[in-house]
């Protein structure tokens, strides 16, 4: 009696950590997804690896040489891609992010805008790194969107979009006009590049057809947010340098952001198409209750 006792309020103190975290069963398997992908990274590429330790003098003073920069992105993902995982909507933002991750990596180390230590255009190794940072994103735009509440939320009778969009409309525009004025100087040299021109159109229709003001611009700031940490280990670290060789440039901070809203609205098309496929696949059949007074 006394040891359940004493173990109900571990117990209790337990559960409301857990709870405050957003950790549920599919977050473990999530993490150790997370975990397995680092480890076959190290595995297939061990001597990019090695090269990398090869730097930290394990004899001596070794704390002042660890990437403490690397180490705390790498716990901040980890935290929040645990909080209220979905796998079955987590496998969407993934996919997304991996094709999402390729495609922006191949125009960017395509049209030399920044290349990596290992001039490989892309590395493959980098691609992880997209669905990761994507599900990270999604779970700090959960965060902005709780903190916010729901007082004072106005829906729109054309869009059904919720929120106060006297405020979020002037700050959507006012924001990625702001990011598109950046974007065209910085990728102009690269204009002689087809893969350029087919960039800036996507970035030209998804600014102009917002489905969602306010979610829209959370996760551009969520993902500029990370981005800037993310670009400055990157930039810092000499693993990947833009032509500018600004450590990190803004355009390159922004530029998450832009990716962030690409990748939600992509979320959102295959979402839509695999309610239309669902809704086209034959219902299953219903079986009638046997009559047991015959």
């Amino acid at each position: 009696m006394e040891n359940s006792q004493e173990s109900s309020p571990i117990s209790n103190q337990k559960s409301k950590i857990l709870n405050l975290l957003g950790w549920n069963r599919a977050s473990y398997t999530l993490m150790s997804m997370f975990a397995l992908t680092l480890f076959l990274l190290g595995y297939v590429w061990w001597p990019l690896a090695e090269e990398y330790l090869s730097y930290i003098p394990w004899e001596g003073e070794w704390w002042r040489y660890m990437d403490w920069l690397l180490i705390g992105i790498f716990l901040f993902m980890s935290l929040m891609i645990m909080a209220h995982a979905n796998l079955k909507q987590d496998a969407k933002i993934v996919l997304v992010g991996m094709i999402g991750g390729l495609v922006i990596e191949s125009w960017g180390t395509q049209t030399n805008i920044w290349h990596y230590y290992t001039n490989e255009r892309p590395p493959l190794w980098i691609i992880p790194a997209w669905p990761i940072a994507s599900l990270t994103i999604d779970r700090m735009v959960r965060a902005l969107r709780g903190r916010q509440g729901i007082q004072g939320t106005q829906v729109n009778k054309d869009t059904g979009q919720k929120g106060n969009l006297s405020t979020w409309i002037p700050v959507y525009w006012v924001t990625f006009l702001l990011y598109f004025a950046l974007f065209i100087p910085y990728v102009a040299p690269t204009f002689d590049k087809s893969f350029t021109w087919i960039a800036t159109g996507l970035v030209i229709f998804f600014i102009l057809t917002p489905t969602d003001y306010r979610i829209a611009t959370l996760t551009f700031l969520a993902g500029s947010g990370l981005g800037y940490f993310l670009e400055l280990w990157g930039t810092t670290r000499e693993c990947w340098t833009y032509y500018t060789l600004e450590t990190p440039p803004l355009f390159a901070v922004l530029s998450h952001g832009m990716a962030a809203v690409a990748f939600w609205r992509a979320f959102l098309w295959l979402e839509w198409v695999l309610a239309k496929l669902t809704a086209l696949l034959p219902s299953p059949p219903q079986h009638l209750p046997l009559d047991t007074d015959s």
